[in-house]
């Protein structure tokens, strides 16, 4: 591992000088044509105001069911006003939001920035070489000090966001502190307590306690309405079933390279036909057989779910943070991810440091793409991301020793997530523990120290394909997606025989897996080199 590391490293500066130094006359020619139509007015490459005279810019976001307005939001007002760019958002819910942002790139009716956009990878990809989007290496060079610290303090950063010809179409958010790539597992303690039950150490145990948590009325109405077990019904943006991920590493099955990825020796192995994953399937359609698993975890929203939460009856569930449920947060506590049937115990579900690595990007259509780049480049600042996450100094946060905390007045009001675009994820920004204190506070560095034993080593992001191969890939995952979870939906709610197994590895063959896994691997072992 230690050696994958060092070769990591290697791969990684070498990405990133590539798109730092704008490697070809091709490059130079693809960020002039980008902004040849700037306005004349001097974008300023460091302090404010980023240009004398104000500039309008129109941004497409997605938005959140707790945020409030963003122009209603501290950090937009007061940054406007420091700025002299005012920003218009189009603000789009997080249900529904994939939908939206395709209509928006295929009517080319473009805004000039998409701000928290959850572009993934193979989007960027085809966007940018579609010329919808542009390259922004030079950009960041030039005019993000801020962002190109953190590329040369992280490698992985420009491994993860360059493509192979040297161009960034997107920016990511950049997580630095641990606790905030990964989703902590929440049990109510309270129940476990009442019914005289331990943490649950296998999925034998899980099973076990949630028929108690059925069966045994903890919540103590006289009604078994008590949910068990519950999830997200989707990963906001249209990318597979989140209860797959969060309990896959109990039959040791892994998320690398961002997909359905094993790596054994050196090899990848994308598992979605295979043994195990038939077992994972069968244990959640047991699951949901017997009113253990949410009958809506495939159909509810964001905000019923994040309802869920904080209704306390809800026995086990999936959050990277207590937000959701602080006013209740003694009722429930962290735990280890739960050792299957052939002893694996793997936390599978994680992000690495460059996370939702489409959260920005910049138009073909934008005319000041310098003071745009400006804008953003703030966010990835310890000053900027505090404005972000924690509003008006005083007003909504006090510094304890240097750390933002929202004041106590203001987290009694519970308009956290009205003041900032950071609450419900994806806002492009610097995550550091400078700024973490609302997302990682005790009880969250807890449940992720029951994590810490079970991650895995190494967890390598989504590869940067070339344009060619990127465009196979994406018509392959989209096909093989798409059958995937349809067919994995129907195998949990028991629309589908287990019997019919061949019959889906077949078809999951018809559809180029294989071919897909030949891709990955050529990737992989680019970055090992």
């Amino acid at each position: 591992m230690i050696k994958q590391r060092s070769t990591i490293t290697v791969s990684a500066m070498l990405a990133l000088s590539l798109a730092l130094a704008g490697c070809s006359s091709s490059h130079d020619a693809d960020n002039k044509n980008s902004s040849k139509e700037a306005s004349s007015s001097e974008v300023s490459k460091t302090g404010f105001p980023i240009v004398q005279e104000p500039i309008k810019l129109k941004m497409f976001s997605r938005i959140a069911p707790v945020n409030g307005p963003f122009k209603d939001m501290p950090v937009f007002q007061d940054y406007a006003k420091q700025s002299n760019i005012d920003v218009e958002f189009t603000e789009v819910p997080t249900d529904g939001f994939q939908e939206k942002k395709n209509l928006l790139f295929a009517s080319n009716e473009l805004p000039d920035a998409l701000f928290r956009s959850s572009l993934t990878s193979l989007e960027a990809i085809r966007y940018g070489t579609a010329g919808q989007l542009i390259p922004l290496e030079n950009l960041i060079n030039d005019y993000a000090p801020n962002f190109k610290k953190l590329m040369e303090q992280y490698p992985e950063i420009g491994s993860a966001i360059t493509t192979p010809e040297g161009h960034i179409y997107a920016l990511p958010t950049v997580v630095t502190v641990g606790a905030a790539r990964t989703d902590k597992k929440w049990i109510n303690q309270a129940w476990l307590k009442k019914l005289n039950l331990q943490e649950p150490q296998t999925t034998e145990d899980l099973y076990n306690v949630l028929v108690a948590f059925r069966d045994k009325d903890p919540n103590g109405n006289g009604k078994q309405d008590e949910i068990p077990l519950t999830a997200r019904a989707s990963a906001g943006v249209g990318l597979g079933l989140p209860i797959i991920p969060m309990m896959s590493g109990s039959f040791g099955l892994d998320t690398q390279l961002g997909y359905n990825i094993n790596l054994v020796d050196g090899k990848v192995e994308i598992w979605m036909g295979n043994d195990r994953n038939k077992e994972l399937l069968q244990y959640l359609n047991k699951l949901y057989s017997e009113k253990l698993l949410d009958p809506e975890v495939f159909s509810q929203t964001e905000a019923q779910y994040i309802a869920k939460q904080g209704s306390g009856n809800v026995g086990f569930f999936f959050d990277q943070t207590n937000n959701a449920f602080l006013p209740i947060q003694d009722q429930y506590t962290g735990i280890a991810p739960l050792e299957g049937p052939h002893g694996d115990r793997l936390q599978s579900q994680g992000a690495p440091v460059p996370r939702d690595l489409g959260s920005f990007a910049i138009t073909s259509v934008n005319k000041h793409p310098e003071a745009t780049m400006r804008w953003i480049d703030y966010f990835y600042s310890e000053e900027g991301s505090t404005l972000l996450r924690f509003g008006r100094e005083g007003e909504n946060y006090e510094l304890k020793d240097g750390i933002p905390y929202y004041t106590q007045q203001f987290l009694n009001t519970g308009n956290q997530g009205k003041i900032t675009p950071y609450a419900g994820g994806g806002a492009p920004h610097l995550i550091s523990e400078n700024v973490a204190s609302f997302i990682n506070p005790p009880q969250v560095q807890e449940a992720q120290k029951k994590l810490d034993p079970y991650m895995p080593e190494v967890r390598y992001a989504a590869p940067m394909f070339d344009e060619e191969t990127a465009k196979k890939v994406d018509v392959l995952r989209n096909d093989l997606d798409k059958y995937y979870d349809e067919q994995s939906t129907k195998f949990i709610t028991g629309a589908l025989s287990f019997d019919k197994w061949d019959d889906f590895q077949a078809t999951l063959k018809k559809l180029k897996i294989e071919e897909l896994q030949k891709l990955y691997q050529d990737a992989y072992d680019k970055v090992k080199q």
